[in-house]
């Protein structure tokens, strides 16, 4: 089965001959779809600027990316928004929510830029609201619920359309230990109990421990990848601290 998203040699330049700096050298990898897949790495290793090409938000300097077969490195800049609508979700670690909107307005916001009929928008609000457990909150603002609650609907909001692939940047940043917690347990089930593909960013061991593979960069390049298969959370934290270890990146806790 062809995967959902596939690099080829993918390289991210930034000034010009006489200042150049090498941001993404050569990576190539592919995710399978259902796959949970975290990128680490050091600030300045190149994991931001990986996600923004795959998102679309920065252009490649060479080679290319494909998602479900499509090249995305051709799409005219005329038709990225469309592109980015119809197939990628986006979680970010300052939620980016409408603080004049309630949190069903925040979530049915989404289908309304993809011009979903209106009668179909509350029963598709509710049932994203029910899985994510932030029903209860639906008629609530933005200022007036907690960070990991603004977060599942960040969630909520990037899922609704189905997006072939959700891209996450960060996404415990903006929380304490007991929200990030629970925000991952909820990424967590949207891969295992809705077939979500996952792509996340994170500088911190213990929220990518909650992926299936992860991908280590070091200076622009690919330094090695893990696997979790049959291992515990707290067996593939360990893997992971060690492989930190050797390139330099944070600590945290996992019980």
């Amino acid at each position: 089965m062809e995967p959902i998203l596939k690099l080829e040699h993918i390289q991210k330049y930034y000034g010009n001959e006489g200042n150049l700096t090498k941001a993404i050298q050569d990576i190539s990898f592919s995710v399978e779809a259902g796959e949970f897949l975290g990128i680490m790495g050091a600030s300045g290793s190149g994991k931001t600027t990986l996600l923004n090409c795959i998102s679309t938000i920065d252009t490649v300097s060479a080679g290319h990316i494909y998602l479900r077969g499509t090249d995305i490195t051709e799409i005219k800049a005329k038709s990225l928004a469309r592109f980015r609508r119809e197939n990628l979700g986006f979680v970010f670690q300052d939620f980016n929510l409408l603080d004049t909107l309630t949190i069903s307005e925040n979530i049915a916001l989404a289908l309304a830029i993809n011009k979903t009929p209106s009668k179909e928008v509350e029963p598709l609000v509710q049932e994203i609201a029910d899985k994510l457990n932030i029903s209860n909150i639906l008629d609530k603002y933005p200022y007036q619920v907690s960070g990991g609650q603004k977060q599942r609907c960040a969630c909520a909001r990037a899922i609704i359309n189905n997006p072939k692939l959700l891209l996450a940047d960060e996404p415990t940043g903006a929380l304490d230990s007991h929200s990030s917690q629970m925000l991952l347990s909820t990424i967590q089930s949207i891969n295992e109990q809705m077939g979500a593909t996952i792509l996340m960013v994170t500088h911190d061991a213990f929220t990518a421990s909650y992926a299936n593979r992860i991908l280590f960069l070091q200076d622009g390049k690919i330094f090695t990848e893990l696997h979790k298969g049959s291992d515990s959370r707290s067996a593939f934290f360990d893997k992971i601290l060690n492989v930190l270890t050797m390139i330099g990146g944070g600590q945290s806790h996992v019980c």
